[in-house]
């Protein structure tokens, strides 16, 4: 995979989906060598037309020659747990282009809209020498908080007639956003939700005054400024004192959600199928007793 095999890599990206037994030891040898891409994450409510803005910015990255790795964050199929792939159909123009991979991820019922798996294959991508990471979530709205751990630059995606939303979504989703964008910008009432979000960016205060931008991303409008301000962001990160902190912080939570997810394994693999669970503070108590030993 380091030496450029796209084989290697979609194999390696498989055994992260499915939680190989060696997957700790591949990780860290990985993680080595990540630390380059840019990671840009997507995140909105449902129909906001983040996969077309998603595919709007493969493009406009690929123009100036950067490679592009996508994850795209499906809603899990309800039978197989896997992704129903509608954000690969949507991108299907840079399938054949040797610079662009696409991976499409299920959420497998994740609150924070984002698989277990995605941390891993992001980090896959970036060892591999993406120099640009799409992240696009699934799209659930305020418990969509889990890109703010994994993303350099997130954009939150909206659309006009999300204006009636935008106070319940500030107490969370609003709360992430590096960049608000506007999508579908020609429609009635994108000017008003545009200046709701300036004044929420106003009150929200910071080094880092949160940019509004309007979009029509299916007609490639808006594309080239967005590509700016995120450029902006990424230099603003780049020479801010902060940055340093929030690094760390980061890679303090990753460590964290990393011992989390190992112990949930084998937590579950102790309690096995059978057994009575009826009373689950029993069964929690029984089970750290013997952990603990």
């Amino acid at each position: 995979m380091l030496s450029g095999d796209k084989r290697a890599l979609a194999r390696l990206m498989t055994y992260v989906d499915n939680r190989h037994e060696e997957l700790m030891s591949i990780m860290s040898a990985v993680h080595e060598k990540t630390g380059k891409a840019l990671r840009l994450g997507l995140t909105g409510p449902p129909g906001a037309g983040k996969s077309t803005l998603a595919d709007k910015l493969i493009k406009f990255y690929r123009q100036s020659g950067k490679k592009v790795g996508v994850v795209a964050i499906d809603p899990s199929s309800p039978f197989t747990g896997g992704a129903v792939l509608g954000d690969r159909i949507r991108m299907m123009e840079h399938a054949s282009d040797e610079g662009v991979f696409i991976r499409s991820l299920g959420s497998r019922g994740s609150h924070g809209g984002l698989s277990r798996a995605t941390r891993d294959i992001v980090h896959l991508m970036d060892a591999f020498g993406f120099d640009v990471i799409l992240i696009e979530t699934v799209g659930v709205g305020q418990t969509e908080l889990d890109i703010r751990t994994l993303a350099h630059t997130t954009v939150v995606v909206l659309v006009p007639e999300s204006g009636d939303t935008i106070q319940t979504m500030k107490a969370g989703l609003m709360e992430i956003a590096d960049i608000f964008v506007v999508n579908k910008g020609d429609r009635e009432g994108a000017d008003r939700i545009k200046g709701e979000l300036m004044g929420l960016s106003d009150l929200q205060g910071g080094s880092w005054p949160v940019p509004v931008l309007k979009t029509v991303a299916v007609k490639g409008e808006g594309i080239e400024e967005l590509g700016e301000v995120i450029a902006k962001h990424v230099e603003f990160l780049k020479n801010h004192d902060s940055d340093k902190s929030r690094r760390n912080r980061l890679l303090k939570e990753e460590g964290i959600d990393i011992c989390l997810s190992e112990l949930r394994d084998k937590v579950s693999a102790l309690l096995g199928e059978k057994g009575n669970y009826e009373n689950p503070y029993q069964t929690a108590t029984r089970l750290l007793v013997k952990m603990l030993k």
